[in-house]
């Protein structure tokens, strides 16, 4: 498969970069508030929640005790690409949906 496509399904489309912005916009607030403050808290939270349904994969594969820190990174970068993906193609099918119903006969 050409990767073009792939690439395209997952950052150019509203949908996509929106979900990509926010989660981008997630850790780079969990980044600063991890430097800036002396206790971050649950911050690091948020950025899984957007990478959720996928992640609980991730989490159940490295095991009910401690995730590596590379794994949990890894994972959810993963999570939200492949998440971002199929955010792409359902566009694209409903898109496709909706120039099927406003084409005349």
């Amino acid at each position: 498969m050409n990767a073009h496509p792939l690439i395209r399904l997952a950052f150019a489309n509203p949908a996509s970069a929106i979900y990509l912005g926010l989660f981008g916009g997630s850790v780079a607030i969990a980044t600063a508030v991890t430097v800036f403050s002396p206790d971050p808290g649950f911050i690091w939270v948020w950025p899984a929640l957007f990478a959720f349904p996928a992640l609980l994969f991730v989490a159940v594969v490295g095991g009910a005790g401690a995730v590596p820190t590379w794994l949990l990174v890894g994972g959810s970068v993963a999570c939200v690409l492949v998440q971002s993906v199929c955010l792409g193609v359902l566009m694209k099918a409903l898109r496709g949906r909706h120039r099927g119903l406003t084409q005349p006969r």
